[in-house]
């Protein structure tokens, strides 16, 4: 079990419990704590033998800091109780309330199996500020279909109630077809749930208006998934051919021409928009390849606006030699640890059978921190997993353990650095900006399959995983610019102009960048330089502490919500915290209960990714100058050099202020 996974299964177990962060290295920032390698002694040193990669260690290292941690105690830190605007950011203390609060799973009464006495989460248990900025969720819509049903069986259930009625374009009917367009890879894979679909338009061959209504609902089924999965079908081989056979069988009825004329023109569009799996041979020569984060730092690819990366995309990767010379491959997202070490085989020129020699090549990522990961020949799209400042090396097994990370690309050196030259609000508004095209190339079935499919969804969350780094990144950021910044009245005027950014964050609606500052500030090793807060003007203490109290976990996130659900689109939410409520649907009821889908589940798995949808419903529109001046602002934005390493970043800070408590 990930770490993810195994700190949200401790939570659902200690409801009310007390959540508090472990040890130095286990305080406010984004690599400490349990799984997070943070502080000292918590930094994750050389493992002691060879072990499969830990999946999603960026979204654990970010994650479990910030939300077991407790309010700072620091001088001059403590929670607010003033308001801002009129309106409260604190917590109201309530008895008992320390850490996390999380909802209380409830018995759903009634026959069967929903309500015999296994705990479920019902879709009405959420707050309309979880689900939908500043809206009530609406009734299900599953209630019509009466019993649950086996997986294979639900299909035609839903299939059946969209064919029968006058209500088939109604409001409960259209969320009922995103529902199981949203949530069926939970209980039947892609391929199967388009055969069960093509199996009903064999099957029912009936004449008159029914045979036309099951036809017309098969038909606005299959419109709606290909309008919802898009680009994500460009990597499946075996639902692009079916997709084609329902599309022949559909096209095939002309009495769907006279009513539906619109829909089946629709369907054609799509159908070339999504034309899945072009053949080898008539794939253009030469594909374009395309930058990822750290990749060989190019103004050129950092200015270029991100598109979303499929599996099939190219990418060019430095992989090291244990004496830390590199080859660079050019490879596919999705190649797997035997196909990046075949090319790297091909580079170095050995053997065409390397798997038979002694010194056969393994891939090893290995972090600033010394913590080394072997990864398996069978794991694909590793370059998404890597840590921030991880790399991969290329060794032989007897080479192993003599592997050591690369020297940190951050030299501590006098001068000021970029940030020091820069204006808060250039840096803010290029912060939303980037995070904006970031959060636009994540498809939101992305967040489906993080969450509910693990290693078999890795494929489909490449753009949400580079969020995450992302996330992390800016984190870290903040951090080494304060703790590289070895004047104190230009620190105190660094923490001044990081506060400043977090404000213009929020005012931008990009909780992401609001919430990465925040937590960089509540770094152990910065938070740990008494004499430098002590210096903040009075006006700025006040301010971080309701930037704190908006951050804080107590209540399940109160004050995030209710900020949030004030918010209009568009808005960059805190992305963690909608995959931490995904995995608690997921931890807290069964998707099949006695072999049957839990309904109530699927629909409130969809009303959260339909609130991502909600976010991004408008543009984002940022007044910013183009200039030189702003193309190197935005160029710095895009490509910060962190240390991520927190046993380095404790040094620095200790070099800061030795007897800072």
């Amino acid at each position: 079990m990930k770490p993810l996974e195994k700190f949200l299964k401790k939570q659902t177990s200690q409801l009310a419990g007390r959540a508090v962060a472990g040890g130095p290295g286990g305080g406010p920032g984004c690599c400490g704590g349990p799984g997070g390698g943070g502080g000292p002694g918590g930094g994750g040193g050389p493992a002691g033998g060879l072990r499969p990669l830990q999946r999603r260690q960026s979204v654990s290292r970010l994650l479990l800091p910030a939300f077991l941690r407790e309010p700072p105690t620091e001088p001059g830190l403590e929670p607010p109780v003033e308001e801002e605007g009129g309106e409260p950011l604190g917590v109201s203390e309530e008895p008992g309330c320390g850490g996390p609060c999380w909802l209380q799973l409830e018995e759903v009464p009634g026959p069967g199996p929903i309500g015999s006495g296994v705990p479920l989460r019902s879709p009405s248990s959420y707050s309309s500020d979880e689900l939908s900025p500043g809206e009530p969720l609406a009734s299900p819509p599953w209630a019509p279909l009466g019993a649950p049903e086996r997986p294979e069986h639900l299909l035609n259930r839903v299939l059946e109630r969209l064919a029968g009625g006058t209500t088939r374009d109604s409001s409960a009917s259209d969320i009922l077809l995103d529902d199981i367009v949203l949530t069926h890879s939970l209980f039947l894979p892609t391929e199967k749930f388009l055969q069960e679909l093509q199996h009903f338009v064999q099957s029912r061959n009936v004449e008159g208006p029914e045979g036309l209504g099951r036809k017309q609902a098969c038909l606005a089924l299959l419109l709606h998934f290909l309008d919802t999965y898009q680009g994500l079908l460009q990597e499946e081989e075996g639902a692009g051919h079916i997709i084609k056979e329902l599309y022949l069988l559909i096209m095939k009825d002309e009495s769907l021409y006279q009513d539906l004329r619109e829909d089946t023109l629709r369907l054609h569009q799509l159908v070339e928009t999504v034309e899945l799996k072009i053949p080898e041979e008539s794939q253009p020569p030469s594909k374009q390849v395309k930058p990822l984060f750290r990749h060989f730092r190019r103004i050129d690819s950092c200015l270029q606006t991100r598109v979303a990366f499929r599996g099939s995309d190219e990418i060019f990767c430095r992989v090291y030699m244990p004496d830390h010379s590199y080859v660079t491959i050019r490879s596919r997202l999705s190649a797997s640890v035997q196909d990046i070490l075949g090319s790297v085989t091909e580079k170095l020129q050995y053997s065409e059978e390397p798997a038979e020699r002694e010194d056969a090549l393994i891939l090893v990522a290995v972090a600033s921190s010394g913590e080394k990961v072997l990864l398996q020949p069978t794991e694909d799209c590793v370059f998404t997993t890597l840590g921030i400042n991880s790399h991969l090396f290329a060794c032989t097994r007897d080479s192993y353990e003599a592997l050591v990370p690369l020297p940190e690309e951050i030299q501590v050196s006098p001068g000021d650095t970029e940030i020091h030259r820069v204006e808060p609000e250039d840096v803010a508004n290029h912060l939303t900006a980037f995070h904006w095209e970031l959060f636009r190339c994540v498809h939101e079935l992305e967040f489906v399959d993080y969450v509910f499919h693990g290693e078999r969804g890795r494929r489909e969350t490449a753009n949400l995983e580079l969020l995450l780094q992302r996330c992390s990144e800016v984190t870290h950021w903040v951090a080494t610019e304060v703790l590289l910044c070895e004047a104190p009245g230009k620190r105190v005027q660094l923490l001044k102009k990081f506060i400043k950014i977090a404000a213009i964050c929020k005012q931008n609606q990009d909780l992401l960048s609001f919430y990465a500052v925040v937590m960089g500030l509540d770094n152990a090793a910065v938070s740990r330089l008494r004499l430098t807060w002590e210096k903040l003007p009075g006006k700025f203490k006040n301010l971080f502490r309701k930037f704190e109290s908006l951050t804080d976990p107590c209540r399940n996130h109160k004050s995030y919500r209710e900020v949030i659900s004030k918010m209009k689109p568009p808005l960059i939410p805190f992305v963690p915290l909608i995959l931490k409520d995904l995995t608690f649907l997921h931890e807290g009821s069964k998707t099949l209960v006695d072999g049957l889908v839990n309904i109530e589940k699927l629909h409130s798995v969809a009303e959260k990714v339909r609130t991502i949808r909600k976010y991004r419903s408008r543009p984002l529109c940022l007044d910013m100058e183009a200039s030189p001046h702003h193309l190197q602002t935005k160029a710095y934005v895009r490509q910060f050099q962190v240390i991520d390493n927190q046993n380095h970043l404790f040094e620095l800070s200790y070099k800061l202020e030795a007897n800072s408590q």
